[in-house]
């Protein structure tokens, strides 16, 4: 897993993680054997059908005046709406908006949320059907300009006519570091949520106003590293947040089309983010 680790977040390159690979298995045909089954299956990715009747889903263009100028993204809603609704901008990790993300922020329209789901490989042609490519792609956009694509996101969907204004965020791994960025420089997010993201730095905890909550996974050392530090900063500067441990969880643990996938972390750990943003999002009103 950690030879893997260092191939999906860009440490090593594929013939890299192959080479390693061979080294363990003593075989280059069970290297390659071994890289597919780590490899996502978007088959599995269907909690939500896509036409599902008790939702509305679209692509929607926005604005982004400070990052790559017109950005692209996925918009889910519940079907009938009588009266205006929270929203949850979703932040994909480092490959773009593939169908995983996607069933996410319809996961997030069943339960009664506006969501939107940027594609930061907008600029570059969109997600191009793998993942392999994603992340090739996104690893070409600039980090800082991206963040911005996202706050602009966040702006777009809460002057949406559908929004009550009131709108969090939430990231999976590249992506839950975005969604803890945008709590320290948008004093206006109403929560975050980050599942396994880099945390910020512990100068920047005392800029955070959002309610924020953090899951991570026991086994997941080189997120985990930073944590105690930006802990610690979070309790100095007074902020409300709350952070849970699978202790036997992998990062990327809530992303069900990978085998990384720990289906009790990951139910659990959605119970708590859709209960968190109902709360702070104000989703009954």
């Amino acid at each position: 897993m950690r030879l893997f680790d260092g191939y999906v977040h860009g440490q090593i390159s594929r013939r890299e993680f192959l080479d390693g690979a061979a080294k363990i298995t003593a075989s280059a045909t069970a290297a390659a054997a071994l890289f597919a089954s780590l490899s996502p299956d978007y088959a599995l990715a269907q909690q939500v059908d896509p036409d599902d009747k008790s939702i509305n889903t679209s692509y929607k263009k926005y604005s982004s005046p400070k990052g790559a100028g017109v950005m692209n993204g996925y918009y889910a809603r519940p079907a009938v709406i009588q009266h205006k609704l929270p929203a949850v901008v979703v932040i994909h990790e480092n490959r773009g908006l593939n169908p995983y993300i996607e069933d996410v922020a319809r996961r997030l329209a069943v339960a009664g949320f506006i969501a939107f789901a940027p594609d930061a490989l907008t600029p570059l042609g969109g997600y191009p059907g793998n993942d392999d490519d994603g992340r090739a792609l996104q690893a070409k956009r600039d980090s800082a300009e991206m963040v911005e694509d996202f706050a602009a996101a966040v702006e777009f969907v809460g002057n949406h006519p559908d929004c009550s204004g009131k709108v969090g965020s939430v990231g999976f791994c590249f992506g839950g570091g975005v969604s803890l960025q945008l709590a320290v420089r948008m004093p206006t997010l109403a929560a975050a949520v980050a599942y396994y993201g880099r945390h910020p730095s512990a100068a920047d905890a005392k800029s955070i106003k959002a309610p924020l909550m953090m899951h991570h996974g026991g086994l997941d050392e080189r997120v985990n590293a930073s944590w105690p530090d930006f802990e610690k900063a979070l309790q100095a500067a007074g902020a409300n947040y709350v952070s849970y441990l699978y202790a036997d969880a992998n990062h990327g643990f809530h992303n069900d089309t990978t085998p990384r996938f720990d289906e009790q972390a990951a139910a659990l750990s959605w119970q708590r983010t859709t209960k968190f943003f109902a709360e702070y999002l104000d989703l009954s009103d």
